[in-house]
């Protein structure tokens, strides 16, 4: 764990029993995991598909696994066992390496952003945001924008509910758009 996400977790139970009303250490959520995937669709380019799985590596540190189309779609000319995705799960300190590396300086690379949306959370405690371009991430040039494609990141949490989750990001520092009040 990096040393800030080591401290926050440590201090975590104080701040959100107070909110959420744990009683026990152990009630208090963490991150188990964090999976990036992309969905490549049905991509000839042999080219494009190394640029992909060679740009995901580099992003997360990690070789990324192939996912293989689960049943033949006609209409998308997609047979059973094709190739139509990468997942790369990340545990341990390369999950937090990469938790801080999203928040702090891949997001606020964004063009025009303003926060994150409060309604991707599902009702198991994950939290899923969708990124549009791979060149946020400071591993990616600039140089090279023929090929940007998009990715999905997922944060699993022990969370019980919506609710906790929500609480337990916001208060790791996830820029969460600001609610705005009617009066």
């Amino acid at each position: 764990m990096t040393a800030a996400l080591k401290e926050k977790q440590s201090k975590a139970f104080d701040e959100l029993k107070k909110t959420l009303g744990f009683e026990n250490r152990m009630q208090t959520p963490r991150i188990d995991k964090i999976v990036v995937s992309v969905g490549i669709g049905k991509v000839d380019d042999k080219n494009k598909v190394a640029l992909i799985e060679d740009r995901l590596a580099r992003i997360t540190g990690q070789k990324p696994a192939p996912r293989q189309a689960k049943r033949s779609i006609a209409t998308f000319k997609v047979r059973e066992g094709d190739k139509v995705g990468y997942q790369i799960t990340l545990r341990g300190p390369q999950k937090d390496a990469f938790f801080d590396k999203l928040i702090h300086i891949a997001l606020p690379r964004t063009r025009d952003f303003r926060g994150l949306s409060r309604n991707s959370v599902d009702e198991m405690g994950n939290y899923t945001i969708g990124i549009s371009e791979h060149t946020i991430f400071p591993e990616t040039s600039d140089e090279e924008l023929k090929d940007v494609f998009g990715l999905a990141i997922t944060f699993v949490t022990t969370a019980t509910d919506k609710k906790t989750a929500l609480e337990y990001l916001e208060y790791l520092g996830v820029p969460f758009k600001k609610e705005e009040v009617t009066a």
